[in-house]
């Protein structure tokens, strides 16, 4: 019953955040179109079958039975239909009208991600620090392709293929988008540079880039456990280690790894608390933990995370930051795949999307909401893509007319859009393919 509430409540925060975003795009096209003088007999939500809606001014405001879409259906669209004499037919207007009536679907979709996240950050901004910070190792899995290039705790990368002093942001996308191709790395241990050759393989459901290195996260208390060895040594939240045995320990995960190197015997801790520095002695305790026995001390690692309220430029200037990063992504990504360098499997459809939705909606409003702008950018983007019937392939097809100072013939026309709604059918059926054995293991 649980996986059942979980899906149902996935399907309707995906159609509401479909419904909103498909329906922006399309309000785009018919505002361009209406200001234009195009008419247009019918603005859907959805596809087929007609389930409700109202007439005015003309047009039929609708929502059909499939609702994985929308159209804005303009007189003239139609090739076969076209009555170039009538002035409210699409065909009569100038190609530079038809182009700014294609455009303006996807451009509403980039403008609502830049507006929907400019919002977002004006009253909620939040990200993991260690993202901005220099890209220091603090823990790298055993047998990982980490380990195999002989990466350690402590490694500071100061180059990632082109790429100087990179942060972790940028290490954690250029592993996740890069599988069995080497990643050329510059270290810095022990004030010496060293080159290592980093070769991310494909891993999980979405066959993405994993390297089994993580970030060094700062030597602060979280929480400790009632009773422990940290406990009774003294240790409180926002403790900040600073070194064992007089031994620095800039990374969290490298008190750990002295812990169980000194196999049970007692450590000195040097700690700062509120700008001051004491001695505190600690005597770690043996647990079975998931089935291992671990020398424990009862503390977890403290909160890195930035949150905080934006003026308003700095957060129009985040917001656009960060689509632009996100577009530039997707078409590394694109790119990646269609030159074989990353799995199909990243590709996500309408599956993916109701999948994606309910995560969000389960991590709360600021998550909900940064997701609206994420798909919003690449409904954008993927729309603007030169694929037939899309927007992006009319707006091709305006180019090539406008270069030859003629239209293309109408049975060349509708050879395209057949081949267009093809490509369409195949690629939908394709990625819901890889949503569904994605999601077999979800739900």
């Amino acid at each position: 019953m649980t996986h059942i509430a979980n899906l149902t409540t996935d399907l309707i925060v995906a159609a509401l955040v479909l419904g909103f975003l498909i329906f922006v795009h399309e309000a785009g096209h018919f505002l361009a179109a209406k200001h234009f003088g195009v008419r247009a007999p019918v603005f859907s939500i959805g596809f087929g079958k007609r389930l409700w809606g109202f007439k005015r001014g003309g047009t039929d405001y609708r929502i059909s039975l499939l609702p994985v879409g929308g159209y804005v259906r303009m007189a003239g669209e139609d090739p076969t239909e076209s009555h170039p004499d009538d002035p409210g037919n699409l065909l009569a207007h100038p190609r530079w009208q038809r182009f700014l009536i294609a455009f303006a679907g996807p451009a509403v979709n980039l403008l609502v991600a830049l507006i929907v996240l400019a919002a977002l950050y004006k009253f909620h901004y939040e990200r993991p620090a260690y993202e901005e910070r220099a890209a220091r190792i603090g823990e790298v899995d055993p047998g990982s392709p980490a380990a195999a290039a002989g990466l350690k705790p402590g490694d500071l990368i100061v180059r990632m293929g082109n790429q100087e002093h990179p942060d972790w942001e940028n290490v954690e996308i250029n592993v996740l988008t890069t599988t069995n191709q080497v990643i050329p790395l510059q270290i810095l241990r022990h004030g010496q540079l060293l080159n290592v050759p980093l070769t991310p393989k494909a891993e999980g459901a979405d066959q993405t880039g994993y390297a089994g290195l993580y970030p060094c996260f700062p030597s602060v208390v979280g929480e400790v456990e009632r009773s422990s060895p940290a406990a009774r040594a003294g240790l409180e939240p926002g403790d900040h280690i600073l070194a064992i045995d007089n031994r620095q320990v800039p990374c969290f995960e490298q008190l750990s790894s002295v812990i169980q190197a000194r196999a049970g015997k007692p450590v000195q801790l040097t700690v700062s608390r509120h700008g001051k520095e004491f001695q505190s002695l600690l005597q770690p305790v043996r647990q079975n933990i998931d089935g291992q026995s671990k020398w424990i001390v009862g503390v977890t690692v403290g909160t890195d995370i930035l949150v905080k309220k934006l003026p308003f430029g700095q957060a129009v200037e985040s917001s656009l930051r960060k689509n632009v990063d996100n577009t530039v992504l997707t078409y590394v990504v694109l790119k990646k795949i269609l030159t074989r360098h990353m799995s199909t499997r990243a590709i996500a459809g309408p599956v993916g999307i109701v999948q994606l939705s309910g995560e969000a909606y389960q991590l709360g409003f600021a998550d909900l909401v940064a997701f609206v702008a994420y798909i919003s950018l690449e409904l954008g983007i993927v729309n603007l893509l030169p694929i037939p019937v899309m927007d992006g392939g009319v707006i091709v097809v305006l180019f090539i007319e406008g270069i030859m100072q003629r239209d293309l013939s109408i049975k060349l026309k509708e050879r395209i859009i057949q081949a267009g709604m093809l490509l369409i059918l195949l690629l939908l059926v394709f990625v819901t393919y890889n949503d569904v054995i994605r999601a077999i293991g979800h739900y």
